[in-house]
């Protein structure tokens, strides 16, 4: 049955209406499905991009104080993820700097400028630790110690070595033993005992590894020395 001219115009114009509505839905710029969304989202289900937050020095949430030093470690997680010393945004110890290893991992820092004086690591299971004694004993006044332990750090550990620590500002080293995991900054010549200090005892009961204790964390910032000597 052949169409009227009212049905023509009728069907001209509703094909005309339905490409203009895709159109402004789905091919207009900026158009397409975010815009059908628009229409049909309610002021409360709109989708609002929350801020990043802004990270400081080492990945701090918080800046330091003028004259402060940020720092951010992280000990060894069982005998696969070596540790990672930050001070000021520069990796001074980790994997991928590949100056890291089993044992006590130590940086030493000037406490004045902040520069790094020397990075090694000692193997407390297997290595001499008078190797350790003479990279500690000779310290000057204001040296920063930062410590980060990987796998076992006490085995070779011998009562001069607790105490160079303890005077350092350590009080938990007395405590060390096998596989437990220990951070620590200390100093040369202080006078109390250090407030960055963490520890976690090797024990089958309380280990988050077959093995081995949680890695630690910690940050914070450290007030640079007035001088040193």
């Amino acid at each position: 049955m052949p169409l009227g001219p009212l049905r023509i115009v009728a069907l001209v114009i509703t094909v005309g209406l339905t490409w203009l509505v895709a159109s402004i839905l789905l091919g207009g710029p900026g158009g397409g499905f975010p815009r059908i969304q628009q229409l049909f989202a309610g002021p409360e289900n709109s989708v609002t991009a929350e801020p990043r937050a802004r990270k400081y020095k080492c990945g701090l949430p918080q800046p330091c104080p003028e004259e402060h030093l940020a720092f951010r470690m992280v000990s060894g997680a069982a005998n696969v993820i070596g540790p990672k010393i930050c001070l000021e945004d520069r990796m001074l110890m980790s994997s991928v700097k590949d100056n890291v290893g089993r044992g006590l991992n130590i940086a030493l820092v000037n406490g004045v400028s902040g520069e790094l004086i020397e990075a090694r690591a000692f193997d407390m299971w297997a290595g001499d630790v008078n190797d350790l004694l003479k990279f500690i004993r000779p310290l000057h006044e204001g040296t920063l110690v930062f410590v980060a332990s990987y796998d076992d750090p006490a085995t070779k550990m011998n009562e001069e070595t607790r105490k160079l620590f303890s005077d350092l500002g350590s009080k938990n080293v007395k405590d060390l033993a096998f596989r437990d995991s220990w951070v620590f900054v200390g100093a040369k010549g202080v006078q109390n005992k250090s407030p960055f200090e963490q520890h976690v005892k090797n024990s089958k009961h309380t280990n988050k590894y077959e093995g081995w204790p949680e890695a630690l964390e910690m940050e914070g910032c450290i007030p640079r020395r007035t001088t040193a000597s």
